[in-house]
């Protein structure tokens, strides 16, 4: 089948699947319709928002669809109506067997990691947390049980040891776009060959990547300061790690450790007041370079330390 004869149904919320839906576009896919989700008040004035898919789809002409619930009758009957060939889900959220299984050639999904590692729903930021050196995308088809059915392609790339899971999102929306068109094409021509996900394959434990709560973000500063630099670079720009300083909630977007033995007591901080800000941590110090007190905005530390004294 030619890639404009096939019929696409792509289904996302968030700024990373926008990419995705481009190269999609740009390639001449036959989007016969996008499904994001329901505009919802936002900011002071609370006003209906918009998803970044939808703001996408709109400037591209596409038909939009914003079902409430995906079981819904009405839903499932004009999903049916547009007899599409495959749906493809980025950062969209879990669907219902009736959904997923209704297209003939399926439903493909595009996961931010190196199947099966880090399934769930934050792979980014545990891949950082944890301290991997590499991550990448896959592409897979959707079944029962999450991010378990058989892979179509995978893409590996590097971390590097101070980027933030920010900057790995914005690398990894690129790759995972040309992936997915790469998926899409070699379906098209009937080239692609599934594989069963192999949780043995390289005699490694699995890492899973759950959704992160405000505990996964408060800073322990008992741990080893590389564990707690990857935290902190693994929760940037969001949901931001946190500590304390004296009374105020501080998040902690961007910092620097020196191991080194001291005899300063964990968690004390130290300042001159001008150019450095230090943790003390079990084998060493943070040295903190961006950061966002409780009602201000976020800012680099000598900004911050040029108004800050009390600690």
């Amino acid at each position: 089948m030619e890639l404009k004869n096939l019929r696409i149904i792509f289904m996302g919320t968030p700024e990373f699947a926008v990419a995705s839906l481009d190269a999609l576009v740009k390639a001449g896919c036959n989007i016969v319709a996008v499904i994001t989700a329901a505009d919802k008040p936002a900011g002071r004035g609370m006003k209906l928002s918009e998803t970044a898919v939808k703001k996408y789809a709109l400037s591209a002409g596409l038909k939009i669809l914003q079902p409430e619930k995906l079981k819904n009758t009405e839903f499932l009957d004009e999903l049916k109506s547009l007899n599409a060939d495959l749906q493809i889900v980025v950062a969209f959220r879990m669907l219902p067997e009736i959904v997923w299984n209704m297209p003939p050639m399926g439903t493909i999904n595009l996961h931010g990691s190196l199947l099966p590692q880090y399934r769930g729903a934050a792979p980014i930021n545990w891949a950082i947390i944890n301290g991997e050196k590499e991550t990448g995308v896959t592409t897979f088809k959707l079944k029962h049980e999450i991010d378990t059915g058989n892979i179509l392609l995978q893409q590996s790339f590097l971390i590097h040891e101070n980027e933030t899971a920010g900057e790995v999102h914005d690398k990894m929306k690129l790759i995972g776009a040309e992936i997915l068109l790469a998926t899409i094409k070699k379906l098209a021509a009937g080239t692609l060959i599934e594989k069963q996900q192999n949780i043995s394959e390289k005699n490694e434990p699995l890492n899973s990547a759950p959704k992160l709560f405000a505990e996964t973000c408060k800073i322990d500063f008992s741990k080893s300061v590389t564990a707690i630099h990857n935290l902190i670079r693994g929760l940037s720009p969001f949901p931001g790690a946190f500590t304390k300083l004296g009374e105020k909630t501080v998040k902690i977007f961007r910092s620097f450790p020196e191991k080194e033995n001291h005899s300063a007591t964990i968690g004390t901080w130290e300042t001159d007041n001008k150019t450095f800000l230090k943790i003390a941590c079990a084998d060493g110090y943070l040295f903190i370079k961006e950061l966002q007190l409780e009602g201000k905005n976020k800012m680099k530390i000598e900004d911050f330390l040029r108004g800050f004294r009390s600690f």
